[in-house]
């Protein structure tokens, strides 16, 4: 039997090139920068690993996100799969099998990104979570923006 699950789709355009965007997804030091994260570690390659913290105390921190790079198609897509997520706060009140998708395409004014999260869960339990997300990712895209300028 098959879960039903929902997604976000968040899509903006950046005055950089595509191979410039790209390297934003993956390098260490522009993560922290502009998701605002106090240490990422990332292996860029097909079954890699993705993972940023965030918190004060680098021993314990607040929140946690790690993922394994599925896909990694530079500059153009990179595949986020078998996501764990770690806070304080405790874990999430439900079980998913979510992914993150970054799209990189060009366009007239530099460079599209694309983020397709999905996999979350349909029930009501989730909202909150998705809710986060969806508020989360928009915060993200203007963290971006202002890392770029």
């Amino acid at each position: 039997m098959s879960v039903e699950t929902r997604k976000h789709i968040h899509q903006e355009e950046f005055p950089v090139p595509a191979e410039d965007l790209f390297a934003l997804l993956h390098t260490p030091s522009a993560i922290c920068g502009w998701w605002g994260a106090s240490s990422a570690i990332v292996i860029p390659r097909k079954d890699g690993i993705w993972a940023a913290a965030w918190g004060e105390d680098p021993d314990a921190p607040d929140y946690v996100s790690a993922f394994t790079i599925a896909e990694f198609d530079p500059p153009q897509k990179m595949l986020l799969t078998d996501g764990r997520y770690t806070a304080k706060s405790g874990k999430l009140p439900f079980e998913a099998k979510m992914t993150t998708e970054f799209i990189v395409t060009p366009s007239p004014g530099g460079s599209t990104l694309k983020v397709v999260q999905d996999g979350f869960p349909t029930d009501p339990i989730a909202d909150d979570f998705y809710l986060a997300c969806e508020t989360g990712w928009k915060n993200t895209f203007a963290g971006i923006r202002k890392y770029l300028s």
